[in-house]
């Protein structure tokens, strides 16, 4: 598998290097035939009118795996009635992913991105292991996203 996370641990810090897959539309038949089943951690967007893509979600997944969840999440069938289902059945709905099945850097990572994200309010913690956390990312397609 050529995407995924890896980590260098240097004393009390930690170092993530996450390559993302490439991003592909949210349908049923290319999450079956391309997602593994495997734990890991995901960002799902939508396209907006201006071909702007938005972060709808980002999470992780263990048990159960990439490939139910991303196909649980990006499915108006699946989905109670609200405005994520009313995204996903008008937008083009896109997601990426990384493998890893370490629960703890699934949390380090997901930490990450949220301070990020949401820096008033990340809503998540760490594993707890590191002094500091740091992350580089590499994906095949340029993204730019619009919060």
């Amino acid at each position: 598998m050529d995407h995924g996370i890896t980590a260098r641990e240097k004393g009390r810090d930690v170092f993530y290097f996450v390559k993302w897959s490439p991003l592909a539309l949210a349908e049923r038949w290319t999450i079956n035939a391309k997602v593994p089943a495997v734990g890991g951690i995901y960002e799902i967007y939508w396209m907006d009118d201006h071909k702007h893509l938005r972060l709808l979600s980002v999470g992780d997944t263990h048990f159960g795996g990439l490939r139910s969840e991303l196909r649980r999440l990006t499915d108006p069938e699946l989905v109670a009635d609200g405005p994520v289902r009313k995204i996903l059945e008008d937008e083009e709905v896109w997601f990426r992913y990384a493998p890893t099945n370490s629960a703890k850097v699934m949390a380090d990572v997901l930490w990450f991105y949220f301070s990020t994200y949401f820096p008033e309010n990340p809503g998540v913690e760490h594993s707890g292991r590191y002094e500091n956390i740091y992350l580089q990312e590499s994906a095949p397609d340029k993204l730019i996203w619009v919060p």
